[in-house]
């Protein structure tokens, strides 16, 4: 079946802007510690950056979770069933997604990603390897409740989050969104999600900084994208990727760190950052058994399943949507 033109859920000004863009930016540049959500990263070249970082020989979770996907197929379908209506957020180039569809004979496959054309594109891609699959693309901002197409309305619904891009949320987001989750997928839904383990530091901090520095153009990449759409000068060359561990909170912290004085302008509003200011751009954080589940369980979802990869460094998890009620 030919994909369908999807849902576009993206609220823009007359100039074509994307009026959450321009708040969170301006918002985040105007913070004491400057901060921008790192869900702006995907841009169509952000996009593309990111799935060449999983390409990297220091950048283990794709391999991790890639391996828990195609090996734990069988399981999978035994505790989904067959007929449900994929719902994927953040769904990139859906590069792992086969594994998955494959595996527990889908009704259906909703990708929703913030980034229009690459969602279209590897919409279109994946419906050309599964012609009998019907796919439903939607461009929406997914860290919001997500009104899914009405072709799927009815059908048990199972969440795909891998990645372990809920890592990217602090704790109390990571929970609203679990929460959001919930809401869009409907109280008899599942969600499988993908979520990386605490393990030593020099193997998290090399994971976030490859020697190729693909993740450092990645980070800088950013800045190019506001100078682009939101009539900004940053000096992007005066920035240095920076990727540090941070322990007390089990995350890793990406920065872009200013190299000199900088003054610059973003949608007609001045900003100025001293030498060695930085602009906080990305957390991922790291679980261990119990927290992954305390997480989940604080977002409405009730753990059924973990798998890790062989070497432990990974884990997907199968939660179910927990029913509403009063303590205990």
């Amino acid at each position: 079946m030919a994909v369908e033109t999807g849902i576009r859920i993206v609220e823009e000004d007359d100039s074509g802007i994307d009026k959450a863009f321009r708040a969170d930016v301006l918002a985040g540049l105007s913070q004491r510690q400057k901060a921008i959500p790192a869900r702006w990263f995907y841009d169509e070249r952000g996009s593309q950056l990111f799935e060449d970082i999983t390409q990297q020989p220091e950048y283990y979770p794709t391999r991790a979770e890639t391996e828990i996907l195609s090996t734990r197929g069988a399981e999978f379908a035994a505790l989904t069933g067959a007929g449900r209506a994929v719902v994927e957020f953040g769904s990139g180039s859906s590069v792992k997604t086969p594994h998955l569809l494959r595996a527990i004979s889908p009704g259906a496959y909703v990708p929703i990603d913030i980034s229009g054309e690459f969602l279209r594109e590897s919409a279109a891609a994946l419906s050309v390897r599964f012609p009998g699959l019907p796919v439903f693309p939607v461009e929406a901002d997914f860290t919001k409740p997500v009104a899914l197409p009405d072709e799927v309305q009815g059908m048990a619904m199972l969440g795909f989050f891998p990645g372990s891009t809920i890592g990217n949320l602090v704790p109390r987001t990571a929970v609203d969104l679990l929460r959001s989750m919930r809401e869009t997928l409907g109280p008899d839904s599942q969600l499988l999600i993908g979520m990386d383990r605490i393990k030593d530091e020099s193997v998290l901090e090399a994971a976030y900084d490859d020697a190729a520095g693909v993740t450092a153009q990645f980070n800088r990449n950013l800045l190019t994208r506001i100078n682009r759409e939101l009539g900004g000068d940053i000096p992007v060359d005066a920035f240095e990727h920076l990727a540090r561990w941070n322990d007390l909170i089990a995350r890793i912290e990406m920065h872009l760190r200013a190299t000199r004085d900088v003054a610059f302008t973003v949608a007609g509003r001045r900003f100025t950052m001293k030498a060695g200011e930085t602009i906080h751009t990305e957390n991922s954080h790291k679980y261990d058994p119990r927290s992954s589940a305390a997480l989940l369980l604080a977002g409405g979802w009730t753990p059924l399943a973990d798998w890790t990869d062989a070497d432990g460094r990974f884990s997907l998890i199968l939660a179910e949507a927990s029913e509403y009620r009063m303590a205990p």
